[in-house]
């Protein structure tokens, strides 16, 4: 006799399987992007993040994170360990290309930027 919670339980289990793979492909798909992104800006100097854009980001997940049902919170921690790694790579990035043009980029404490091969 087949137990109805235990096959219940494995239907939702491969669902979530489901949903964790195409999360998995949704990542690399906008790691992707994020990396030509992150080759742009080392390109042409621009500094590996974007604090407006970010803040942008995180104001519209929020909402619709609200509309989805799900804790808007939980969507910000979330994107925030996402942008996070984003910028680490895109300053991997900046540093590889500086290593061959090292006056590309120079980042100051007080957040302005300097771009000593431009005018």
């Amino acid at each position: 006799m087949v137990d109805p919670v235990a096959e219940e339980l494995l239907r939702l289990r491969m669902s979530i399987d489901n949903m964790d793979a195409a999360l998995v492909h949704l990542l690399a798909e906008r790691f992707k992007v994020t990396q030509q992104v992150g080759e742009l800006k080392a390109a042409h100097g621009l500094p590996p993040a974007d604090p407006v854009r970010e803040a942008q980001q995180i104001s519209r997940l929020r909402v619709l994170a609200e509309d989805a049902k799900l804790d808007p919170e939980f969507a910000e921690k979330f994107l925030n360990f996402v942008v996070a790694e984003v910028v680490r790579h895109h300053e991997a990035t900046l540093s590889q290309s500086t290593s061959s043009n090292p006056q590309a980029y120079v980042s100051h404490q007080d957040g302005a930027n300097e771009h000593p091969s431009r005018p």
